[in-house]
């Protein structure tokens, strides 16, 4: 168990019951995320009656919830990294991955995350091009006529992708739309098989586009990010061929930011929560 003890010290400044309180919210971890009030006390080197002094303080405070014996953390914990959120814009990390993939292309690049059972923007980078569906941040799209959503969905667990098509109305948008269940199964596992998704003219007609996974430090699927343009410029399969690696190499250098940026993945996962 990490140890999360306070460093002793004399200045007249330092307040040693807050650095106690502050040893205990460090105390719970990925690997202890739930502890009893003699786990606290032992990893904090505190007296169980200090120890208990402070978590019935966080308590009563919010920031530590109680399941029987056991004590958690509770979500108002995250409100002390707000600032460094802001301050860490996602945007700003995203950007010139996306940027340099939409100067190379012309296309319009985006990174979108699962919500609930659309899509959202979280970064969009957009071309002069106009087409009929624009997107910007914050922009929601149903996930199954979409590159960006067949990723999402297909690096979902099954229990996940049950209910998504039990829920979800699956309407033909276009005379192109797959709207067969049976179908978007067989095509998620091959999404996940090969790696990516690649759609024309099923969310709307006149679109072409191609998305990849971006995976957080954890492997778990984080958000998936795509290029996208008109039908006039590019077919589906030259799409494919040449957009991919350069979507590939970017997914791969976001993944390595949000390595560097832990809470930028917490950000992410809070959106598509």
């Amino acid at each position: 168990m990490a140890e999360a003890k306070p460093t002793k010290r004399k200045d007249s400044e330092y307040l040693s019951t807050l650095a106690r309180g502050i040893s205990v919210l460090r105390s719970f971890t990925k690997e202890h995320p739930e502890m009893t009030l003699s786990e606290v006390a032992v990893a904090t080197e505190l007296s169980h009656a200090v120890a208990r002094r402070c978590l019935n303080t966080l308590v009563e405070l919010g920031y530590v919830g109680k399941k029987g014996k056991l004590f958690l953390l509770t979500p108002e914990v995250m409100g002390f990294a707000s600032a460094f959120i802001e301050s860490m814009n996602l945007e700003e990390i995203v950007r010139p991955y996306l940027q340099r993939v939409r100067d190379k292309t012309g296309d319009s690049t985006s990174l979108a995350v699962l919500s609930e059972f659309d899509i959202l923007y979280l970064v969009h980078i957009s071309t002069a091009r106009m087409i009929r569906l624009a997107a910007g941040v914050g922009t929601r799209f149903p996930a199954y006529p979409t590159s960006l959503g067949r990723v999402l969905l297909a690096h979902q667990e099954p229990a996940r992708v049950d209910e998504y098509f039990a829920e979800v109305e699956l309407r033909k948008l276009t005379t192109k739309t797959i709207t067969s269940k049976s179908e978007l199964r067989k095509i998620l596992l091959q999404v996940r098989k090969v790696g990516y998704a690649a759609l024309q003219d099923e969310l709307d007609y006149g679109i072409v586009s191609v998305a990849v996974p971006v995976f957080g430090p954890d492997g778990e699927i984080l958000a998936a990010i795509n290029c996208s343009t008109a039908t006039t410029r590019v077919t589906k399969d030259t799409m494919v061929k040449t957009r991919l690696p350069e979507l590939k190499q970017a997914a791969k250098k976001i993944e390595v930011e949000l390595r560097r940026y832990p809470i930028l993945v917490h950000s992410i996962r809070s959106a598509a929560s």
